[in-house]
């Protein structure tokens, strides 16, 4: 039974262990369990809690992976930095000189860091065997301890939410573990689209094979952090674990009970983060998003859980979370001050992760190749609008970095959470001084150009390794269309890069002067389909972008030397209304995939709507069983190391 009613027929499930509880109906459209309340601990950043439990999960040799990491990205970035700055040391170093050479290193070093991240992950793919990921040890162990999976929800469409619930509720029943399993939506949606919200609640409820639970806030404070711990705090003791969703999230049965195995086995992890794949995706730019993320993504990924160890991060969604240790670990105070940078934490997730650490939890990121899955936006604007609360998110972060506690990997994750936001204004002031040095408004002996060079194969090289990755591994590389589809959709991928990384930078430049004004993101409902944009409205919306670009190509018809290094910049701002018209069509995605081009690799893998549970293939085996079959937490140390788990995707957040 899902839907549990008060009414004077109802009827209870044989097989449902929630349905002899008393369910109570609230105002506002509710359906709930008994209350098993527990209180949400609120921290303070400024204080050490008392030490915790020892971290044992933490794979050997973490300290030497991070400290190549971290060399390499120095290495790198003092050499581009020193290099584009050979020139102008023949007349002695000066304050500007000085500045100059720090925005030099700070963007050398950013893009050092991805490489180096990517190329550890690709090196950790390449020793493993191939086949090591199709042995299959046995059959998927089933947990004993009750999970909740919790779906926050703000003014979706209930259609496909809704449709999602009921293939996920099918399939945690057909693993046979649905007794250990209940759903809860949990509502910040306005009251005008709530009737229809609780209508199509009650109708994927009332045959829901799980038990299905329905709650709406009338005031949505803190937003999903405050949503999940309201959650917590009337329901968390009744559950060990809770499986975190978003809205747009779809995650297989299968998933589900070995993420909680992993958990009943491994008493010291806190959070296990998922890597879901992009599913779903219509539009060309949500096309290129998924295609980009199958293909690029698992080096990334592999490089990423190299070295985090037990200190990984957390996205916010398609993540379990063990409830003990969240409530007495992550409790958000209200910052002081006023919005953007003060109120509520915006960027809740990768703060948690942190707040774990502190206490002694592990954090890790796993990968379960097949079962972890997301949506992404469909439109560059859409995209935008998402990215702006994460910029303002982001920014918030800078004010947490000398929390007491933290340790050092989680700060220097929120240090790379904010710097993904403030490079963009620093490659903005590069493209100006860079400008001005071409028109000889200054005098300068001008900037090497190799490297600019550097540059270009910093950021080429890991889509090539991605390429030699997809060709040693047949199965993904069939998923994908095979090697020529691959090849054709990374022809057309990279000029689509260069185009849209001109409207991204504005774009978070744009978001940084308005943070710093004040003006806070708010809370957009999120848009998950498009049926395309006017070129009219997409004019209108870049005429900014248009005028930076028409201002670089009138300096170009001058005849100015060197201005072909803007011309990626001018070609990407001047066509912004067209490419973010053309890529906000289906039509267009549609196209290009009978075409070979982006084609969605993941659309037919869909668990199937009967609810048997099945993704295809099946998720590999290896590390996970290793870890979900341990016998204690010493030997989970499996979780992260030896070879990395297959990576889908680097999903942000």
């Amino acid at each position: 039974m899902g839907c549990v009613l008060l009414n004077e027929n109802m009827v209870h499930s044989e097989r449902d262990v929630v349905a002899s509880e008393p369910v109570r109906r609230v105002q506002n459209h509710s359906h709930l369990p008994s209350e098993a309340p527990l209180a949400m601990q609120i921290q303070a950043f400024g204080a050490r809690p008392q030490p915790g439990r020892r971290v044992v999960t933490s794979p050997e040799g973490m300290t030497e992976r991070r400290m190549l990491l971290i060399l390499g990205t120095l290495a790198i970035g003092l050499l581009g930095a020193g290099e584009m700055m050979r020139p102008m040391r023949e007349d002695g170093t000066s304050l500007f000189d000085m500045g100059l050479f720090l925005l030099f290193f700070s963007l050398f070093a950013w893009i050092a860091f991805g490489f180096c991240n990517a190329f550890a992950g690709f090196l950790v793919l390449a020793a493993r065997r191939p086949a090591a990921d199709k042995s299959e040890p046995g059959p998927s162990p089933l947990p004993g301890r009750r999970t909740a999976v919790l779906i926050p929800v703000y003014n979706e469409d209930v259609g496909p939410l809704f449709a999602r619930l009921r293939t996920m509720t099918a399939s945690v029943a057909a693993t046979g573990a649905g007794a250990l399993f209940d759903f809860f939506i949990l509502s910040d949606s306005r009251a005008d689209t709530a009737d229809a919200e609780y209508a199509a609640y009650l109708a994927a409820a009332a045959d829901s094979p799980v038990p299905v639970y329905y709650r709406r806030r009338e005031r949505n404070i803190a937003r999903k952090p405050g949503n999940i711990s309201e959650w917590v705090g009337r329901f968390g003791a009744a559950y060990d674990y809770m499986i975190v969703l978003d809205a747009d999230s779809l995650m297989s049965g299968k998933a589900m009970t070995r993420l909680a195995a992993m958990m009943d086995r491994s008493p010291g992890v806190g959070l296990i983060q998922t890597i879901p794949t992009v599913i779903n995706s219509r539009t060309l730019f949500a096309r290129w998003q998924q295609f980009a993320a199958a293909a690029y993504g698992p080096i990334a990924s592999a490089g990423q859980m190299w070295w985090s160890g037990a200190e990984a991060t957390f996205w916010g969604h398609n993540a379990i979370v063990r409830i003990s240790a969240f409530a007495e670990s992550c409790g958000l105070p209200e910052l002081t001050g006023p919005e953007p940078f003060g109120g509520h934490v915006m960027s809740h997730d990768m703060v948690e992760a942190a707040l774990l650490r502190r206490r002694g939890w592990s954090v890790h990121m796993v990968s379960l190749g097949e079962g972890s899955h997301e949506e992404f936006p469909p439109t560059i604007p859409d995209f935008a609008l998402r990215d702006r609360r994460w910029c303002q998110g982001n920014l918030q972060h800078l004010r947490l970095l000398n929390s007491a506690g933290f340790h050092w990997v989680n700060r220097f994750q929120l240090l790379m959470g904010a710097s993904a936001y403030l490079t963009s204004p620093l490659w903005l002031l590069l493209t100006l001084l860079t400008a001005v040095d071409m028109l000889g408004l200054v005098e300068s002996p001008g900037f090497s150009a190799w490297p600019l060079l550097l540059t270009a194969t910093l950021l080429i090289v890991p889509k090539i390794l991605s390429f030699i990755w997809l060709m040693r591994d047949p199965e993904r590389r069939s998923r994908l269309g095979g090697g020529r589809r691959v090849m054709r959709s990374m022809i057309v991928e990279v000029p689509l890069s260069i185009l849209v990384a001109p409207l991204t930078m504005l774009a978070q430049v744009a978001s940084i002067v308005n943070i710093l004004r004040g003006q806070a993101s708010g809370w957009a409902p999120q848009q998950r389909d498009s049926d395309g944009i006017a070129f009219r409205e997409a004019l209108r919306a870049y005429k900014w972008h248009v005028a930076f670009g028409a201002l670089i190509l009138a300096v170009a018809l001058t005849g100015v030397e060197g201005m072909i290094w803007l011309m990626p910049i001018m070609a990407g701002l001047l066509l912004a209304p067209v490419v973010a018209t053309v890529t906000s069509r289906s039509d267009v995605g549609d196209w290009l995939a009978r075409h070979g081009v982006f084609p969605a690799e993941a659309d037919e893998r869909e668990l199937s709507p009967a609810g048997n549970g099945a993704l295809l293939p099946e998720m590999p085996a290896g590390f996970v069983f290793r870890l979900a079959r341990g016998d204690s937490d010493a030997a989970q140390a499996g979780i992260a190391a030896g070879s990395a788990p297959r990576a889908t995707v680097a999903a942000p957040r």
